[in-house]
């Protein structure tokens, strides 16, 4: 990955020219990307439910442990000032176990149906890019090159994780649709939206927000589809290896961006 420097970022303007202008804090978008994303919503889906469920912490308690080490993470990641992938998807992996649990606990803990949570969190996804453009002039994540715009940036994922599944949820749950229909139903959405960008030239903002949503429903399902038991329409395998296998491979894929990204630096 080339990395966007000051002089080439994409929608930047000359305020954005200061001391305090940082590198592109956003990886590149590739198949890489989506893959650890997709399986980061997994980990949120399965890791939330194994410590509040079998490991009887509670969901609350889990959400504060959760959200101090979001906080932690976060703070590590806004220190940078460049993309670094461990600080990053790091942040990514515990907003999605943290979103999945904001998401549950206004469903489970306050009897908030799921199709308020959805169109709640969608006015608030839509309010927070309205409030991000206006003083931006831009959604792109290829012009996260300040402190104000990642804080936009973070705020809009996390968001996203909740809306994600609370839309997720909304789907295989409530409409009885299964785990494995909706994760085809999610994954024909992101091929339609994939479809609309490289084939018919869609505005690319968009649809990667977009995709970026209904990645999280889509992870979802796969995780609910590998871990929850045969008599509830999964396969059975359980959270904790469903968690261990695909942070693993989340661990391996960011290892190898890692390594590569020095050897580029190398060059």
């Amino acid at each position: 990955m080339k990395p966007l420097t000051k002089a080439s970022s994409i929608h930047t303007t000359p305020n954005d020219l200061s001391p305090n202008t940082w590198l592109n804090k956003v990886p590149e978008i590739t198949l890489i990307f989506w893959v650890i994303k997709m399986m980061s919503t997994t980990v949120g889906e399965t890791a939330a439910d194994y410590l509040s469920f079998h490991l009887h912490v509670g969901m609350i308690n889990t959400s504060i442990i959760m959200g101090i080490l979001l906080l932690v993470a976060l703070l590590v990641q806004l220190k940078q000032t460049r993309y670094r992938p461990y600080a990053y998807w790091g942040v990514v992996v515990l907003i999605s176990i943290f979103g999945t649990l904001v998401t549950d606990i206004l469903t489970d803990k306050l009897d908030v149906p799921l199709p308020v949570s959805t169109a709640v969190f969608s006015l608030l996804l839509a309010a927070t890019f309205a409030y991000w453009f206006s003083k931006e002039r831009t959604l792109s994540i290829h012009s996260i090159v300040t402190l104000k715009r990642e804080l936009f940036y973070w705020l809009a994922i996390l968001i996203t994780f909740a809306l994600g599944t609370a839309v997720g949820d909304w789907v295989s749950e409530d409409m009885n649709v299964g785990f494995g229909l909706s994760a085809l139903i999610f994954g024909g959405l992101i091929t339609v939206i994939s479809v609309a960008f490289y084939r018919f030239k869609a505005n690319a903002v968009l649809c990667f927000w977009l995709a970026y949503i209904l990645t999280r429903p889509l992870g979802a399902s796969i995780g609910d589809l590998l871990s929850q038991p045969v008599r509830k329409g999964g396969f059975g395998f359980g959270t904790t290896s469903t968690s261990i296998v695909f942070l693993a491979i989340i661990v391996a894929l960011v290892a190898y961006l890692s390594v590569r990204a020095k050897q580029q630096k190398s060059q």
